[in-house]
């Protein structure tokens, strides 16, 4: 028997759940023939607004949690792409049209970046943490805490998961919440990231995936006095040089555009890119 098939519909993906855009716009995605692949969300400046409250509220209990904790979570994400691996092959394949084997590489290689980061989450505070020198009967340590929100323009040439996942795993080490500008032209496995953070430990709000026009919505989010820090790792065709004065009437922290084959490579300096050194001061017990 003949049967039509159901073809999917990507939504945003905000507050641990998968609302359309309050504009009702969407937008075709085609493969790098040309062809229909499937119509995604186009995201407004209110779906930016929803993301930054939804990443609010789930801020304290992200960054309250221990970082043996977020670890895990972050581990459980590896494992749950590792089911999907077939899944997101396939939708690298159809938007960026590469083969099969350089579509598994890249599957591969953001699975074990989950895991590298992962492995950061319970050590990176002794790596940048200080006992720091003082004169009198007193402890002075130096502590790396999370930023808060941190609006991210991922990544818009090739390797949209990867970059994507670069982008979002070191903001999320630290303790801090999200909000992120999917790849435009291949927006399809960044909503698939979201089902696969819905099914996983993280709790709802820590992540916030939103798709279409980085040129339209990463302004409101620079400018959005709720939101604590930009990384402008994806926004090399903006004008990121606007971004920056606008992130800058409020305070904000921003880390500039890259470039290359894998312009948000991992590393350390990444995680301590969104954190902010607390100082406290203790007495010695005195004996």
């Amino acid at each position: 028997m003949n049967r039509l098939a159901i073809p999917k519909t990507y939504k945003l993906y905000i507050g641990g759940k998968f609302p359309r855009s309050e504009s009702g716009r969407v937008y075709e995605v085609l493969s790098h023939k040309g062809e229909f692949l499937a119509n995604a969300a186009k995201g407004s400046r209110k779906d930016a607004r929803d993301a930054v409250v939804a990443a609010r509220s789930a801020l304290g209990g992200w960054a309250g949690a221990t970082a043996y904790n977020r670890g895990q979570v972050l581990y459980r994400i590896a494992e749950l792409l590792e089911g999907r691996r077939s899944q997101f092959i396939d939708e690298i394949m159809s938007c960026e049209g590469v083969n099969a084997a350089a579509a598994s590489a890249q599957v591969d290689e953001a699975i074990d970046r989950w895991v590298w980061y992962a492995g950061w989450a319970d050590k990176y505070v002794q790596v940048a943490g200080n006992a720091n020198p003082v004169s009198g009967p007193f402890f002075n340590l130096s502590v790396p805490e999370p930023t808060g929100i941190v609006a991210i323009i991922a990544p818009q040439s090739a390797e949209s998961l990867l970059g994507l996942v670069s982008a979002i795993a070191p903001a999320l080490v630290a303790g801090n919440t999200v909000v992120v500008v999917a790849n435009e032209s291949a927006p399809l496995p960044a909503i698939s990231l979201g089902e696969v953070l819905a099914t996983s430990d993280v709790p709802g709000g820590v992540v916030n995936i939103v798709t279409g026009s980085p040129a339209e919505i990463a302004p409101w989010l620079a400018s959005h006095a709720d939101v604590n820090a930009l990384d402008l790792v994806g926004a090399g065709d903006l004008d990121w040089v606007e971004l920056q004065i606008s992130a800058a009437d409020t305070l904000k922290r921003v880390l500039p555009p890259e470039t290359g084959a894998d312009a948000a490579a991992p590393a350390l300096s990444r995680i301590l890119a969104f954190t902010e050194l607390k100082t406290v001061w203790h007495t010695k017990a005195i004996l």
